[in-house]
């Protein structure tokens, strides 16, 4: 999504945040299938310590990209921020996310810790509808179809 001169557009705002112990994207479904990475709701759930300060910004339509081994290859849109607290008392922030999972063409990202902001202008696109079940090319096919825009 590009901003244009819509307010809406304008102050939104994504999350990218690496993947943790998944290896491929259908790692990240099997885990928020489990009642463990849900939200009372039912909704997939992934907490935090921090909280967002641009709150508004990502519940005007932003997503949680994923990381997989150096990559971006996913996203799913983020629906609400709860408030969590853990066992010892100490408040947490649930990110709340669509059960959508939406693959996004491959995208380098280096490591880090915690989550950071992404504009939209930065985030890698969608595959395009019917890809998401095709196998996964070798990561520097992947690099190099993404580069010159076929996927």
């Amino acid at each position: 999504m590009q901003c244009s001169g819509d307010d809406s557009v304008d102050n939104m705002i994504n999350l990218v945040k690496l993947c943790v112990g998944a290896s491929e994207v259908q790692d990240l479904i099997d885990w928020q299938a489990t009642r463990r990475a849900q939200s009372e709701d039912g909704f997939a759930r992934h907490v935090t310590r921090m909280w967002p300060k641009r709150e508004a910004e990502l519940l005007n339509g932003g997503s949680l990209y994923w990381v997989f081994k150096g990559e971006i290859l996913c996203r799913q849109r983020i629906l609400r921020l709860d408030e969590v607290t853990r066992h010892d008392g100490v408040r947490m922030c649930g990110i709340v996310l669509d059960a959508e999972i939406i693959r996004t063409a491959p995208a380098p990202k280096r490591p880090f810790q915690g989550w950071r902001y992404l504009q939209s202008s930065d985030a890698p696109p969608d595959l395009r509808k019917g890809r998401e079940a095709e196998p996964t090319l070798p990561t520097e096919l992947d690099r190099a179809l993404a580069e010159i825009g076929v996927l």
